[in-house]
């Protein structure tokens, strides 16, 4: 591969630890530490998704590149976010994945810019190598979801975490997103972790460095473009998880407009 197909950028794995990891999403009580992990920096090729010319997978690589636009207006609005972006994510992904029903049930909107997350109250971006869930955490969400009864129907059959990721405006330049292809990580690379709700505790995994790892990133990424990952799958015969995570890009122009962007958690549910 020629200097051309990658970029070297800063990833921050999980350092080796002997305690499971635990981190809160709010102010922890006093005296405790809101991430008890360390992180290790490390630079690592992170090659470029459209000049490798893949045929990318779900099933395969975990993660998948599509057009499609939108018509929400204002991704800051949750109230229009919720009510015209939900419908479209649902059909995008029962279109590209053949599930028999999917379901968008929670968004994140990400600002790279400090004063505009004060006034919006929007998150950062997540510069640590992680996938939203796992063997525990995955069938556990989709009963707290979907309710004891109708959950435990639903686990009969395959279902999929996937989170579909778009900029808000284009293209990206700063912190854009890392995805590792699958096939190149090993079931001991993922280290549960516990993530501290107010009401509830949920469980992702952190990821720690293997030389194996092959990441990609999709440069310059457009409001008009839909990055789905997938966070968790059911089925064993096929990719079950990725990790993905913002990263620093050493070919960020000087004063980029700091990322904007917006996640859509979505669980597809099959009949298999």
């Amino acid at each position: 591969m020629d200097h051309t197909d990658h970029v070297d950028g800063s990833l921050n794995y999980l350092a080796e630890m002997s305690e499971k990891p635990v981190s809160y999403t709010y102010e922890p009580p006093p005296g405790v530490p809101a991430r008890t992990s360390r992180t290790v920096k490390l630079t690592v090729p992170i090659h470029d998704g459209r000049a490798i010319g893949l045929n990318l997978s779900l099933d395969k690589q975990g993660f998948v590149l599509l057009p499609h636009v939108s018509a929400v207006t204002n991704f800051y609005d949750s109230d229009e976010v919720k009510r015209v972006y939900y419908p479209e994510m649902e059909r995008l992904v029962r279109e590209s994945t053949g599930a028999a029903r999917v379901l968008v049930f929670d968004h994140n909107v990400r600002n790279g810019s400090k004063e505009q997350r004060a006034a919006t109250g929007v998150r950062e971006p997540v510069r640590f190598v992680h996938n939203d869930y796992t063997f525990k955490s995955g069938p556990q969400r989709v009963i707290e979801l979907m309710g004891e009864a109708e959950g435990e129907r639903l686990l009969k059959h395959r279902f999929v975490f996937l989170n579909v990721w778009r900029p808000i405006r284009g293209p990206v330049q700063e912190a854009p997103l890392a995805v590792c292809d699958a096939q190149s990580m090993a079931l001991k690379d993922f280290v549960a972790t516990d993530l501290k709700y107010r009401d509830r505790t949920g469980e992702v995994y952190s990821v720690t460095y293997n030389p194996d790892h092959r990441w990609f990133y999709f440069p310059q990424m457009l409001p008009s473009e839909a990055l789905l990952l997938k966070c968790f799958d059911s089925d064993p015969r096929r990719t079950q998880f990725t990790a993905h995570s913002a990263f620093e890009d050493p070919t960020t122009p000087a004063g980029a407009p700091p990322r904007e962007s917006i996640e859509a958690r979505t669980i597809a549910f099959f009949t298999e």
